[in-house]
């Protein structure tokens, strides 16, 4: 399985229009080579570096397996998003307060759907998860922060 961006390349800088300095919406993303075994996928971006322990920016999960783009700014149809580590469901995009931090776009493909609802953290959607794991792809992109004027 393959994820990456039309918008930036594997390890490279995320336009400002995907974080909290522009637009925050969601970057593009495109899905390939998913199992044909697989009945859900789940979609988590999260930032390793953040000062108190990896964070969140968002959980996505039951994609339908034959998705292959994810519009910007969109949600894929029949998804569902779980609360972030800013406490709000949906997608809220790099924003840290100094140095630079990379954030980990991964797609897990699983032998099930999940059963929660917009409601759940990502413990719960990990809890879930476990034992339903078919394959997981990463892309990664890298964010600086800036000073806010």
């Amino acid at each position: 399985m393959v994820v990456s961006s039309p918008a930036f390349g594997n390890n490279e800088a995320i336009p400002d229009r995907f974080t909290c300095m522009e637009k925050n919406v969601s970057p593009p993303m495109v899905i390939s080579w998913v199992p044909k075994e697989a009945k859900s996928l789940v979609f988590i971006i999260d930032d390793p570096d953040a000062p108190f322990g990896v964070f969140t920016h968002w959980l996505l999960w039951n994609i339908p397996p034959e998705t292959k783009y994810i519009e910007e700014g969109k949600m894929p149809e029949g998804a569902v998003s779980g609360y972030n580590g800013f406490g709000r469901s949906g997608y809220s995009g790099p924003c840290p307060v100094s140095g630079l931090h990379r954030y980990f776009f991964t797609v897990t493909a699983l032998d099930s759907i999940v059963g929660l609802n917009g409601q759940a953290k990502r413990s719960e959607l990990e809890d879930a998860m476990r034992g339903h794991t078919i394959s997981e792809a990463h892309f990664y992109g890298r964010y600086n922060a800036k000073l806010i004027e």
